[in-house]
């Protein structure tokens, strides 16, 4: 019906103008940026989420900061499921962008450098891992900042969950500042974010002392991830087989263990929280 209206407006509005009627049919691909947004928005922090009225209206109201995460596919042990720092993100992105207060978060990414294809190297020896090369994972970060500042955000924000990130997210934050200079968009690498040692000091304060098995596997990552969702971790099939511990650790009772993964989460959301204002009062 809608259609038909359009249609026949059209027709109408073109036979005054003596226009054909197809150059007064509204293309419903291409509708009015300044369109009012005919409902309440909706709650959340991710771009992925809402609707591009949304986030219209959210960076009109002062959301001019958007956080880019960089995570990875890769092997983490007997126990946590491949998408470890992807889920922990889900978990300090969203707080970090609360505690910010005017910020949103850009679509994380999950594909980063794992490793080498031929032969193998690092995670990529081990199955269900995915890598991307140097190259292609500059290419998507420089890609995804731009297409923030293409959308007026005036801070971008880059952060990585593992190791083999923080070399791209330094150098694309190198980069695109010197091709942006003189404009109104910043872009900014953080490292505080990405603290494990620290992270491990702090677990200390809380009574946690662990004792590296060697598995590519940690008490603060458990416990984030059981924060998200507890089947990551195997919770069950571990009860099952007495091996609901980590590096000397007992996980249970898992309350216990989702209870400190909340405030490891809020630490580190603080911390990084922090190191943004402090780079962007720069």
């Amino acid at each position: 019906m809608n259609v038909l209206r359009a249609l026949i407006l059209g027709i109408t509005v073109a036979s005054v103008l003596n226009l054909p009627a197809w150059a007064q049919i509204p293309d419903p691909a291409s509708p009015d940026p300044e369109l009012l947004r005919p409902i309440d928005a909706y709650d959340s922090v991710f771009i992925e989420e809402l609707t591009w009225l949304e986030v219209r209206d959210a960076m009109r109201s002062g959301k001019t900061t958007v956080i880019i995460a960089t995570g990875g596919i890769e092997q983490n042990g007997p126990y946590l499921a491949l998408g470890k720092h992807n889920y922990i993100l889900r978990a300090t992105t969203k707080a970090i962008a609360r505690k910010l207060g005017n910020a949103l978060v850009a679509p994380i990414i999950p594909f980063v450098p794992e490793g080498d294809f031929d032969p193998p190297t690092d995670h990529m020896r081990y199955p269900g891992s995915i890598s991307l090369t140097a190259e292609t994972f500059k290419a998507l970060l420089t890609d995804i900042a731009t297409s923030m500042k293409v959308h007026g955000f005036e801070h971008i924000i880059l952060i990585g969950d593992s190791g083999g990130n923080q070399d791209g997210l330094i150098e694309v934050a190198d980069e695109l500042s010197a091709k942006w200079a003189g404009g109104k968009t910043r872009i900014y690498y953080i490292p505080e974010y990405y603290d494990f040692p620290g992270m491990r000091k702090w677990f200390e304060t809380q009574g946690i002392h662990q004792v590296d098995e060697g598995i590519h596997d940690g008490y603060g990552v458990t416990s984030m991830m059981m924060t998200i969702d507890p089947n990551t971790v195997r919770i069950q099939q571990r009860l099952a087989k007495g091996l609901f511990s980590i590096n000397g650790v007992d996980l249970s009772p898992k309350e216990k263990t989702i209870a400190l993964g909340k405030k490891v989460i809020d630490w580190k959301a603080g911390i990084t929280a922090q190191a943004i204002e402090k780079a962007v009062g720069k």
